[in-house]
Formats: structure tokens, sequence, C-alpha cells
């Protein structure tokens, strides 16, 4: 007869970060409510960056676009990821001593990304905050957070902030 191991996995939460006081809400919410306070747990910080513009030699208006332009927009994209999950990451040991947070960044359409790397890391759990656009706007934009509840394999966790309620 062959041992069964009983032993439950840690489940691998994925929270999807950006600049938002939406996310960062998010974020709490998992740390208070998804991970043990008693055991170590391990964290999926989860950011998608927009894909970097795709320039031609001429701009729009005929104008050339210098290398230095372009390393300043991708230093800026660079230090935007850093601070988001800089923040991120500090608001995980301000709650929760006990966590192994790992970042992943990825790049291109938000929905699209977060839907990929979830489903390829193998996720238990994505959780998102909630911008709460409206009808309009949303039907402009689309919902990221409406888009990935549709098309993840795992549970997804849309947590509204509270000035949203």
């Amino acid at each position: 007869m062959e041992a069964v191991n009983l032993k439950k996995k840690e489940p691998k939460i994925v929270v999807a970060v950006d600049e938002s006081e939406e996310s960062m809400f998010a974020l709490s919410w998992c740390l208070a409510n998804l991970i043990s306070q008693n055991k170590t747990s391990n964290l999926v910080l989860l950011y998608v960056k927009a894909s970097p513009p795709v320039y031609s030699s001429l701009d729009a208006a005929r104008y050339m676009f210098s290398s230095d332009v372009i390393m300043a927009l991708e230093k800026y994209g660079s230090e935007q990821v850093n601070s988001v999950m800089g923040k991120a990451e500090a608001l995980c040991r301000k709650l929760n001593n006990n966590i192994n947070v790992e970042r992943i960044v990825g790049s291109g359409d938000a929905k699209e990304e977060i839907c990929k790397i979830v489903g390829k890391i193998k996720a238990d759990t994505l959780v998102m905050g909630c911008h709460d656009y409206g009808f309009f706007k949303r039907a402009l934009l689309g919902s990221v957070s409406d888009h990935c509840a549709k098309h993840v394999k795992c549970p997804v966790v849309i947590v509204k902030h509270q000035k949203n309620i």
C-alpha cells in the first residue's frame, strides 16, 4: 500500500497590484483575511506595466525620437514598478511578519497578462482591487477584474474599497 501525503500544500495566492489605492486596499484585505498569521505564508505580488510603445524613427509629427527620450521612458517605467512593489512589500511587512513575498512583473495589456501569468504559475486564488468606474467608463475601458474573473481558472476575489461601497 502506498503512503498518502495528507500534508496540505500552502496555497499560492496572487495579488494584482498597481498604483491605485484600491489595489493596496485589496492587498491589506488579503493579508487580514486570506493569509495565516500563525505560519509562514507565500504571496505573489503581480504588477503589469504597459507595453513600451513601438517607435519608428519618426513620430507622428515627424520629429525624431532620441534614444535619450526612449531611455527616460523606460527608466520611468522601471521606477514605477519599483515604487509600487516597494509600497506593497512594505505593507506586507507591516501587516504580517510570517510572509514570503515573490514579485512578478508582466508587460502588456493588464487583462490578458494577469490571466496568462496566473495560469502559468498555477495560482490557487487571485485577489484584485476594484476601481468601480461606473457603466460608461467600464464600457469604454473594460474592467480588468471582470475580465479576469471570467477567464482565469482559479477563484478570483474582487475587493471593493470602502469608499466605493
